[in-house]
């Protein structure tokens, strides 16, 4: 059975908060094939690890982040939110799957891919979402790993296929049949899914053929991809 990729969604955030340092660790400790992060930029431009627009859900200040700069967001979170500099150190040597949760332009995109770049990562790192944060980081790097994610059945467009030249569809798992996994393996792509975490979901998509799977549960889906008669 082909090797399929297991991903930690945000770090190990059943454990320890999401995007943080610790998170990450953990799930590589845990057997991560890779990690999945989130990325923004601050006020003056810095990529960190965040997933939502403001600070309020983790860090309890509602306070976009778009509105602070680094050193702000440093002293409000006690230094709890990585830079994506920080967070490339921490993972070195393992592959890390960059989300980008908003719509950047290409001017940001290209921040984000200079940190990685500069972060000696290029060859670890990958990029995912929706078409136009995609295109955006084609525009940035015509030579960067894209999972493109899709969130409804309709087949993406062969011409935005041809100018964002994902290597993975990147599909949320509920969508994924044995029809739509044939589909993305005849059109020459990887399947990535996102984010089950029961054992039911999970041994439903090993059993589909997924590439790539990413949850919250990273040391379930390891124990079920690695467990007897899986290999």
């Amino acid at each position: 059975m082909p090797h399929v990729t297991a991903v930690a969604h945000r770090g190990d955030p059943y454990r320890v908060r999401e995007n943080t340092l610790a998170s990450l660790r953990s799930a590589l400790d845990r057997g991560a094939d890779a990690v999945e992060i989130d990325v923004r930029l601050t006020r003056d431009g810095v990529p960190v690890l965040l997933h939502d627009e403001t600070l309020k859900r983790l860090w309890e200040h509602d306070r976009p982040l778009r509105s602070l700069s680094w050193e702000e967001v440093r002293g409000l979170t006690d230094d709890g939110v990585p830079a994506l500099a920080e967070a490339l150190a921490a993972t070195d040597g393992s592959r890390v799957m960059i989300d980008l949760p908003g719509t950047p332009d290409v001017g940001a995109a290209r921040r984000i891919v200079d940190t990685v770049r500069g972060s000696g990562a290029r060859d670890r790192v990958y990029y995912c979402a929706g078409a136009p944060a995609m295109l955006a980081v084609r525009a940035a790097d015509p030579s960067a790993e894209i999972a493109l994610t899709r969130t409804t059945l309709a087949p993406p467009r062969a011409g935005l296929l041809d100018v964002i030249r994902p290597r993975w569809l990147n599909y949320r798992f509920g969508l994924v049949d044995r029809a739509l996994a044939g589909r993305v393996h005849r059109g020459g792509h990887l399947l990535s899914v996102w984010t089950p975490d029961t054992r039911r979901a999970m041994r439903r998509l090993l059993a589909l053929g997924a590439d790539s799977v990413t949850t919250n549960r990273i040391d379930v889906l390891c124990a079920l991809r690695d467990g007897p008669g899986r290999r």
